[in-house]
């Protein structure tokens, strides 16, 4: 399973998240779109893995005017809040349950994929 959340990082709030079984690009964009319906930021920071320097993906955040940053190479500490959540949701949730694997619908998608992570 893969986690894509944005983040607000004067808040700390989860704007977006999208859960999947494969971190391909359409999940990342999806969560970037749905981030975008609730609010558009100035600038939007991630590292500099594949899904981040996409022409899809640059262009998204382009088109809604928003300047693009991008972490140094090997610089974890750069994204420290977003490090931060993906300790505690493996902590607090992943390393204490025992995970299922979640039912898959002809789509590919997980059948359960719009509820809430709280759930």
């Amino acid at each position: 399973m893969y986690l894509v959340a944005i983040l607000d990082w004067y808040s700390r709030y989860i704007v977006s998240w999208e859960l999947d079984q494969t971190l391909e690009l359409p999940c990342v964009l999806t969560a970037v779109q749905r981030a975008l319906e609730q609010t558009v930021p100035l600038i939007c920071n991630s590292d500099q893995s594949s899904h981040f320097t996409t022409p899809q993906y640059c262009q998204l955040l382009q088109a809604a005017n928003v300047q693009i940053s991008m972490d140094g190479k090997g610089r974890a500490l750069d994204n420290i809040f977003t490090e931060r959540l993906w300790r505690t949701v493996k902590y607090e949730e992943v390393y204490v349950r025992t995970v299922q694997p979640k039912p898959v619908v002809s789509d590919g998608r997980m059948a359960d994929k719009d509820k809430n992570l709280d759930n």
